[in-house]
C-alpha cells in the first residue's frame, strides 16, 4: 500500500508569485495516473486494516490519499473530485484553528515566501533576531528533511530558522513583527481553512478526519507533557462534533517520537502516519509500527511537482 501526502491542492494563486501548490489539474491528472497503474484503498478496505492487518497483503502497490493542514482546498477542490470519483481521502486537521483567528504559524511562513521569496525575509527576521533568542542544537536533527524539498536555499533557510532554530518562546512574537512589514494576519487566516460545518459535511459524506496535532508543532521540539497536549487536546475537539470509525494521526512535519507513540496508545489511535523516509506499507508495519506508518510526498510521482504562483 502506497500513502501519498497532499498539502495544498488549488488554482492558480492571484498575487503570490514563489507561493509552491499543486494546481487541480495536475491533481486530477495524478488521480487518472494512480487509478491505472495502481488503483485505490476504499474506505471500506481501510478499516478492515484495523482488525485484519494481514489484509494488506491484498492491497498490493494501491494508494490510499492523505491531505493535511485543514486547508480550505481540500473542500473547495479535492472534496468535490474524490466524490465525483467515488473515492474517499483521509483529512488531517490541526484544531487550533478553531480556537483562535489567526492562522498557523506553518501557513504564516508559507504565504510569506509565497509572496516575497526567502532572502528578503531572511534580512528581515536576522535584524529583529538577537543570538540569546537561537538555540542550534536542532541543526542535525532537522536539516535531512529540508534537504528533501524542492525549495531554494534562501526559502530553506528561512523555514529552519522558524521551524527549528528560534526558541519557541520568541518564535510567534519574531514572526508578527515579520509580517507587519509585508502582510496582514487577517488577509492570510481568511478563508485558508475548513470550518466545522465543511468537516461535518466531508465526514457525512464517506471522507476520515483525523488529528493533525493542536498548534501544528514539531514534535521533536516538544516535551512528553506538551505532545501530550497536543494530541489529547486536538482528538478530545474533533469527537465533539465527529465521530470517526478509526483513530488516526499525521505528525506534523512528518516526525515520530517515542513519547507520541506512547500517549497514542493510551489514547486508542489506531494508526499514526509520518513521512521520512518514504516507503510502501505492508502488514508487518501494521503490525510491528502502527505509529509511524510512512507515506510519500505527491511530487514523488508524476503529475505532483508544485506550481508557483
Amino acid at each position: 500500500m502506497k500513502i501519498i501526502m497532499y498539502h495544498y491542492i488549488r488554482e492558480k494563486v492571484k498575487k503570490l508569485p514563489n507561493f509552491r501548490y499543486l494546481h487541480i489539474e495536475n491533481f486530477k491528472k495524478q488521480l487518472d495516473f494512480f487509478e491505472k497503474e495502481f488503483g485505490f484503498v476504499n474506505l471500506e478496505e481501510f478499516l478492515f486494516l484495523k482488525e485484519n492487518p494481514l489484509f494488506c497483503n491484498k492491497l498490493k502497490n494501491k494508494i490510499l490519499l492523505t491531505f493535511d493542514d485543514g486547508l480550505k482546498d481540500h473542500y473547495n477542490y479535492v472534496f468535490n473530485e474524490l466524490t465525483k470519483r467515488k473515492l474517499f481521502g483521509i483529512f488531517f486537521v490541526p484544531t487550533r484553528i478553531f480556537k483562535q483567528k489567526k492562522a498557523l504559524d506553518v501557513h504564516r511562513i508559507h504565504y510569506l515566501l509565497g509572496k516575497m521569496g526567502g532572502g528578503i525575509l531572511l534580512n528581515t527576521a536576522y535584524n529583529i533576531i538577537k543570538p540569546s533568542m537561537l538555540k542550534r542544537s536542532s541543526l542535525k536533527l532537522f536539516k535531512n528533511y529540508y534537504q528533501e524539498l524542492d525549495d531554494d536555499k534562501s526559502t530553506k533557510d528561512f523555514k529552519l530558522l522558524f521551524n527549528y532554530f528560534i526558541k519557541p518562546e520568541y518564535k510567534e512574537k519574531i514572526l508578527d513583527q515579520v509580517i507587519t512589514n509585508f502582510w496582514n494576519d487577517d488577509e492570510i487566516f481568511d478563508n485558508l481553512y475548513l470550518s466545522k460545518n465543511e468537516l461535518k459535511t466531508m465526514s457525512d459524506n464517506g471522507m476520515l478526519i483525523a488529528s493533525h496535532s493542536f498548534t501544528h508543532l514539531s514534535f521533536k521540539t516538544l516535551n512528553i507533557y506538551n505532545q501530550k497536549y497536543e494530541l489529547k487536546s486536538s482528538i478530545n475537539f474533533l469527537n465533539s462534533f465527529i465521530k470517526p470509525p478509526i483513530q488516526i494521526f499525521s505528525y506534523p512535519y512528518g516526525e515520530s517520537t517515542s513519547y507520541a507513540k506512547r500517549w497514542l496508545k493510551k489514547y486508542n489511535f489506531d494508526f499514526a502516519f509520518s513521512s521520512i523516509p518514504s516507503k510502501d506499507i505492508n502488514y508487518k508495519d501494521l503490525i510491528n509500527n502502527p505509529f509511524a506508518l510512512h507515506r510519500y510526498d505527491c511530487n514523488e510521482f508524476i503529475y505532483g511537482k508544485a506550481n508557483y504562483g
